[in-house]
Protein backbone atom coordinates (compact mmCIF):
# COMPACT_ATOMS: atom_id res chain seq x y z
CA UNK A 1 0.00 0.00 0.00
CA UNK A 2 1.16 3.48 -0.92
CA UNK A 3 1.41 5.98 2.28
CA UNK A 4 0.50 9.36 1.25
CA UNK A 5 0.31 12.53 3.57
CA UNK A 6 -2.20 15.37 1.98
CA UNK A 7 -1.91 18.73 3.11
CA UNK A 8 -4.95 20.33 2.31
CA UNK A 9 -6.54 23.93 2.95
CA UNK A 10 -10.32 23.89 2.46
CA UNK A 11 -12.15 20.47 1.93
CA UNK A 12 -11.70 18.16 -1.56
CA UNK A 13 -13.95 18.35 -4.29
CA UNK A 14 -15.02 15.35 -5.96
CA UNK A 15 -12.60 16.20 -8.57
CA UNK A 16 -9.67 16.35 -5.82
CA UNK A 17 -10.42 13.10 -4.65
CA UNK A 18 -10.51 11.72 -8.03
CA UNK A 19 -7.06 13.18 -8.87
CA UNK A 20 -5.35 12.34 -5.75
CA UNK A 21 -7.39 8.72 -5.68
CA UNK A 22 -5.66 7.58 -9.58
CA UNK A 23 -2.20 9.14 -9.63
CA UNK A 24 -1.23 5.61 -8.92
CA UNK A 25 -3.20 3.48 -11.36
CA UNK A 26 -4.33 0.23 -9.21
CA UNK A 27 -2.34 0.47 -6.52
CA UNK A 28 -4.03 1.32 -2.86
CA UNK A 29 -3.67 4.75 -1.05
CA UNK A 30 -3.80 5.10 2.01
CA UNK A 31 -3.80 9.08 3.16
CA UNK A 32 -2.93 10.93 6.56
CA UNK A 33 -4.60 14.44 5.36
CA UNK A 34 -3.54 17.34 7.52
CA UNK A 35 -5.76 20.45 6.93
CA UNK A 36 -4.21 23.89 7.74
CA UNK A 37 -6.70 26.22 6.95
CA UNK A 38 -6.00 29.71 5.55
CA UNK A 39 -6.06 32.46 8.48
CA UNK A 40 -6.98 35.78 7.61
CA UNK A 41 -3.16 36.76 8.16
CA UNK A 42 -3.25 35.47 4.36
CA UNK A 43 -6.55 37.49 2.92
CA UNK A 44 -4.07 39.86 1.67
CA UNK A 45 -2.20 37.31 -0.39
CA UNK A 46 -5.04 35.62 -1.77
CA UNK A 47 -6.49 39.00 -2.76
CA UNK A 48 -3.12 39.66 -4.40
CA UNK A 49 -3.68 35.89 -6.22
CA UNK A 50 -6.87 36.61 -7.13
CA UNK A 51 -5.63 40.00 -9.48
CA UNK A 52 -2.74 38.18 -10.69
CA UNK A 53 -5.52 35.60 -12.24
CA UNK A 54 -7.54 38.44 -13.33
CA UNK A 55 -10.51 37.38 -11.16
CA UNK A 56 -11.23 41.00 -9.77
CA UNK A 57 -14.78 39.92 -8.30
CA UNK A 58 -12.79 37.00 -6.35
CA UNK A 59 -10.11 39.94 -4.80
CA UNK A 60 -13.36 41.67 -3.31
CA UNK A 61 -15.38 38.98 -2.15
CA UNK A 62 -12.10 37.11 -0.85
CA UNK A 63 -13.57 36.39 2.39
CA UNK A 64 -17.05 34.66 1.06
CA UNK A 65 -17.31 30.76 0.73
CA UNK A 66 -19.68 29.25 -1.71
CA UNK A 67 -23.23 28.53 0.02
CA UNK A 68 -22.60 24.60 0.51
CA UNK A 69 -19.24 24.55 1.67
CA UNK A 70 -17.84 23.60 4.64
CA UNK A 71 -16.65 26.22 6.97
CA UNK A 72 -14.85 25.26 9.87
CA UNK A 73 -11.66 23.46 9.39
CA UNK A 74 -13.09 20.21 11.30
CA UNK A 75 -16.24 19.90 9.08
CA UNK A 76 -13.79 21.06 6.15
CA UNK A 77 -11.62 18.07 7.01
CA UNK A 78 -14.47 15.09 8.16
CA UNK A 79 -16.08 15.70 4.33
CA UNK A 80 -12.31 15.63 2.75
CA UNK A 81 -12.16 12.12 4.73
CA UNK A 82 -15.17 10.42 4.21
CA UNK A 83 -15.00 11.40 0.30
CA UNK A 84 -11.34 9.76 -0.22
CA UNK A 85 -13.38 6.73 1.81
CA UNK A 86 -15.96 6.72 -0.32
CA UNK A 87 -13.51 6.32 -3.27
CA UNK A 88 -12.02 3.90 -1.99
CA UNK A 89 -9.06 4.76 -0.05
CA UNK A 90 -8.13 4.68 3.67
CA UNK A 91 -7.88 8.13 5.39
CA UNK A 92 -7.29 9.79 8.53
CA UNK A 93 -6.08 13.00 9.47
CA UNK A 94 -6.11 16.07 11.56
CA UNK A 95 -6.36 20.23 12.13
CA UNK A 96 -2.98 21.81 11.96
CA UNK A 97 -3.57 25.10 13.03
CA UNK A 98 0.17 25.62 14.56
CA UNK A 99 3.45 25.29 13.16
CA UNK A 100 2.05 23.18 9.94
CA UNK A 101 5.81 22.16 8.77
CA UNK A 102 6.98 20.37 11.97
CA UNK A 103 3.58 18.40 12.32
CA UNK A 104 4.25 17.57 8.61
CA UNK A 105 7.59 16.19 8.94
CA UNK A 106 6.62 14.03 12.16
CA UNK A 107 3.63 12.78 10.57
CA UNK A 108 5.74 11.32 7.55
CA UNK A 109 8.02 9.82 9.74
CA UNK A 110 5.11 8.17 12.16
CA UNK A 111 3.72 6.79 9.08
CA UNK A 112 7.17 6.24 7.19
CA UNK A 113 5.19 7.79 4.29
CA UNK A 114 6.25 7.46 0.47
CA UNK A 115 5.05 10.53 -0.37
CA UNK A 116 3.65 14.63 0.64
CA UNK A 117 0.79 16.11 -1.96
CA UNK A 118 0.12 19.83 -1.57
CA UNK A 119 -2.91 20.32 -3.13
CA UNK A 120 -3.88 23.86 -3.08
CA UNK A 121 -4.64 26.87 -5.06
CA UNK A 122 -2.38 28.62 -6.68
CA UNK A 123 -0.60 31.02 -4.25
CA UNK A 124 1.37 33.36 -7.17
CA UNK A 125 2.88 35.26 -4.35
CA UNK A 126 4.36 33.06 -2.15
CA UNK A 127 5.21 30.58 -4.64
CA UNK A 128 7.27 33.20 -7.00
CA UNK A 129 9.35 33.78 -3.21
CA UNK A 130 9.28 30.04 -2.75
CA UNK A 131 7.19 30.51 0.29
CA UNK A 132 4.76 27.97 -0.75
CA UNK A 133 3.47 24.74 1.01
CA UNK A 134 4.94 22.60 -1.53
CA UNK A 135 8.50 24.57 -1.21
CA UNK A 136 8.81 24.84 1.96
CA UNK A 137 8.29 20.70 2.69
CA UNK A 138 10.59 19.88 0.23
CA UNK A 139 13.37 21.41 2.63
CA UNK A 140 11.52 19.96 5.76
CA UNK A 141 10.73 16.12 4.70
CA UNK A 142 13.07 13.29 3.18
CA UNK A 143 10.40 12.43 0.42
CA UNK A 144 9.41 13.59 -2.88
CA UNK A 145 6.78 16.62 -2.47
CA UNK A 146 4.59 17.19 -5.10
CA UNK A 147 2.09 20.03 -5.39
CA UNK A 148 -1.35 19.58 -7.10
CA UNK A 149 -3.69 22.93 -7.76
CA UNK A 150 -7.05 22.25 -6.22
CA UNK A 151 -10.17 22.51 -8.43
CA UNK A 152 -12.06 25.64 -7.93
CA UNK A 153 -15.72 23.67 -7.48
Amino acid sequence: MFKTVLMIEKALSDADVELVTTLHGEEKVSFVVLMQPRGKQDELLRALDDVALGHLDQAVHEHEEGADAPTLPGESLEHSLRHLQQAGAEAVGEVVQHQPLVRLREVVEENRADEVLVLTSPHFVEEFFHRDWASRARHEVGVPVLKLFASDS
